[in-house]
């Protein structure tokens, strides 16, 4: 799996990031779904390097512009609820990829920390020989990211697969290299020190779902 972490260098994506994480600023939640958006729309420019490009002509008010459109067709996909934020701010960019959304939840099943993943509803296009971008804030142990692709493989074979999260845990990204194929791209904002014992991202930043939209039962 090629990892590409985008806060090795500095940029205004830092600056962003510091902010969603900052507790100061959690009460917020519109501040912080902007922020996740304005995350995403860097992240898509990131992303659309790798992409394959198709010569075009463009004609002006004075004449004719050779240049170039994107040739891949592309499909966002999101994991509910967490990832819609993060996926509006690639749709900003990536404005003619086709949609999906599927849910996928952490399952308890005996009141402690010991947890499966349940997938759940699914609205998604047909993938064949077309590029996958699979969206989720937060790769904690990616045992959720690695359920939806088994699940979306059920539906058909993409081109390509990118995977796209802010903020992800040396464990889940090890999971992912033993469980997805080698071809996979992930894009990551910032990848940060562990997983505590509830298998949460330290120092991440919270809940993004909770933070984005409220809390929860």
């Amino acid at each position: 799996m090629q990892i590409h972490n985008l806060s090795e260098k500095n940029s205004v994506l830092n600056h962003f990031l510091s902010q969603i994480r900052d507790v100061n600023t959690h009460k917020d939640s519109m501040r912080f779904r902007r922020n996740i958006e304005r995350i995403g729309e860097i992240m898509a420019y990131e992303l659309s390097k790798e992409l394959q490009y198709k010569a075009i002509d463009v004609q002006t008010p004075l004449g004719i512009k050779h240049t170039t459109e994107i040739k891949d067709q592309l499909i966002l996909c999101s994991i509910l609820r967490a990832g819609l934020q993060l996926h509006l701010g690639f749709l900003n960019y990536f404005d003619n990829a086709e949609n999906g959304f599927v849910s996928a939840y952490r399952h308890h099943p005996n009141n402690d920390d010991t947890f499966n993943i349940l997938v759940e509803y699914q609205a998604i296009a047909d993938l064949n020989n077309k590029d996958l971008l699979l969206i989720d804030p937060m790769l904690a142990t990616g045992q959720s990211i690695v359920a939806v692709y088994n699940k979306l493989m059920e539906r058909g074979t993409p081109k390509n697969i990118h995977i796209a999260v802010v903020i992800a845990a040396p464990e889940g990204i090890e999971f992912l290299e033993k469980n997805l194929p080698d071809n996979c791209h992930l894009w990551v904002a910032s990848i940060d020190d562990k997983l505590n014992e509830h298998s949460y991202i330290v120092p991440g930043l919270g809940d993004a779902g909770d933070l984005a939209y409220g809390s929860k039962l």
